[in-house]
């Protein structure tokens, strides 16, 4: 079972998320938030896979919840819900450690299916903003982007992982393709962030698109 935390300050909309989302009978809503800080505290007490966040609430916002979420309990999955489509706020959600970035307006097909391909390691992204996000992507230049691709030479194994993560497949299906393990996909990219000195697999999926693997 999915274990799932909402967090929005709206009543209406934290009951009609939880209403979707548990119509699908994998999927339950354990837990619900007005505000990061709520958050934070319903996380020491409640054991949750991933958390629903939106960015815009009262007290603490999604974005900062999301910093001190990856800080403070590194495992938890975080999905951002929004209804801004701000490229500016994407970057700054993955900066911290969002695992997607969905707007509002999203199906609910789409939603669950979100839900699940974080928890299996994908990144998912409303096709409006990565619209958006990409082009700033490409342009923006990080010390890390620059270093790596520069100095650091990757096997062809390790190229086509880089590729697969760049097009947001989880490890189960890079594994499918490659015919190999998931254990073995999970130890090559942890050789392969620390080889190019990159925190998590989103930066990962950065560098793949900045370095033209896909």
């Amino acid at each position: 079972m999915i274990r799932v935390l909402v967090a929005e300050d709206q009543a209406i909309v934290r009951n009609g998320l939880k209403m979707i989302i548990e119509q699908d009978k994998d999927i339950q809503v354990v837990a619900a938030a007005e505000n990061g800080k709520e958050v934070l505290s319903l996380l020491e007490k409640t054991i949750v896979d991933i958390v629903l966040m939106d960015i815009r609430m009262p007290i603490m916002d999604g974005l900062e919840a999301t910093k001190r979420i990856r800080q403070q309990f590194p495992r938890i999955k975080i999905l951002i819900l929004t209804t801004f489509n701000d490229e500016e706020y994407a970057i700054q959600a993955f900066q911290e450690g969002a695992n997607g970035f969905l707007l509002k307006t999203t199906d609910s097909f789409t939603l669950v299916n979100s839900i699940k391909s974080c928890l299996s390691g994908g990144i998912s992204i409303h096709d409006q903003v990565a619209a958006k996000l990409m082009p700033k992507l490409l342009k923006k230049e990080s010390n890390y982007e620059r270093s790596s691709s520069q100095t650091i030479d990757l096997t062809k194994r390790e190229i086509e992982i880089v590729k697969r993560i760049g097009q947001g497949k989880t490890n189960k299906e890079i594994s499918s393709e490659l015919l190999l393990s998931v254990g073995t996909i999970k130890n090559q990219i942890t050789q392969i962030l620390a080889k190019l000195e990159l925190r998590d697999r989103t930066q990962l999926a950065i560098y793949a698109v900045r370095n033209d693997y896909i």
